[in-house]
């Protein structure tokens, strides 16, 4: 089997196909669980997007999970837009505030190949769906020049089964999200009705396609689980993890992030004003430790450098 998985899927035809399938939802768009319909030839969606991609940067990223960055770090481009509208998105200014500049496929593959090209271990995707044709457009071209780094779908979590679907054989490894248990928290935080229903059955279709993320010698695959503490309790946490352990596996890690910090349109929600606390953050701590998951974590009281590397002008 072809590792990664696209590079299969490049030499049978199927990502040909996929990019055509793409390029078509585009006309009334459905690829997230928003279903705008909007025609984005013509108009912008929910997301703020029109039929090219949008990019706020591209660099060598040093603070995601270890397996992730390896020695060269992970290759993150930040796409611009969303489909959740979360009061409190540290990225707001290029995900809310749609900040950014419009790139076609061609240049976008050049990026990729850049990323490859410096050291990168991995292309990490950020907030990608919206970009979808471009980027697998993207993927071609850069593929048919030698590009083989795995993909890491780096997602909110809130994503369309039908459209993960078309991404089976082409994703190696979600790093997905899960912020609430609660359509209720969905809704008043992140603007989207049905978040945690939506969400789940997402979790579930991902973990079908590659399991749970194993690391080994020049194979990464599988889904890791992302979950930010927020104050009061408001991420549901424990249920997140009934949710895991009973219906997918204690197999599937979980990085547990302390970074939350009041920024956007959190200072509006009182309950979302301040920073989490150590207690708050180790009791989640103790709550994995009781179910028996493995992942990593984050130093709380150690202030994390957003450690990243800006890609090198091409000579």
């Amino acid at each position: 089997m072809a590792f990664p998985s696209y590079l299969e899927a490049l030499n049978n035809g199927k990502l040909r196909e996929i990019i055509k399938s793409l390029e078509a939802h585009l006309e009334s768009c459905q690829l997230c669980p928003r279903e705008c319909k909007v025609n984005r030839y013509h108009s912008v969606g929910i997301c703020g997007q029109g039929s090219t991609a949008k990019i706020s940067a591209s660099v060598l990223h040093y603070g995601e999970e270890p397996p992730l960055v390896g020695d060269g770090g992970a290759g993150a481009v930040f796409f611009s837009g969303c489909s959740m509208k979360c009061v409190y998105c540290q990225n707001f200014g290029f995900s809310q505030l749609n900040r950014g500049n419009e790139i076609d496929a061609k240049e976008l593959g050049k990026i990729f190949l850049k990323i490859q090209n410096q050291g990168g271990e991995t292309l990490d995707l950020v907030t990608p769906t919206p970009h979808l044709p471009s980027i697998l457009k993207a993927l071609e071209y850069a593929a048919e020049r030698g590009f083989s780094l795995p993909i890491v779908y780096n997602t909110s979590g809130y994503e369309k089964v039908e459209t993960l679907k078309l991404l089976e054989g082409i994703v190696d490894i979600y790093l997905a999200d899960i912020r609430y248990t609660s359509d209720i928290m969905g809704k008043k935080y992140s603007g989207v009705p049905d978040y945690w229903t939506v969400t789940k059955k997402a979790i579930k279709e991902m973990y079908r396609q590659v399991g749970p993320f194993k690391s080994e010698r020049d194979f990464l695959k599988g889904l890791i689980i992302r979950h930010l503490v927020l104050p009061e309790k408001i991420s549901g946490t424990e249920e997140m993890l009934d949710f895991l352990a009973f219906e997918l596996s204690l197999s599937v890690p979980i990085s547990l992030m302390s970074q939350y910090k009041p920024v956007y349109k959190a200072f509006e929600y009182p309950e979302l004003a301040r920073r989490i606390t150590s207690q708050e953050y180790n009791r989640v701590l103790e709550l994995l430790e009781h179910y028996g998951f493995e992942g990593w974590m984050q130093y709380f009281d150690k202030n994390e450098e957003f450690r990243v590397k800006p890609l090198l002008e091409e000579s």
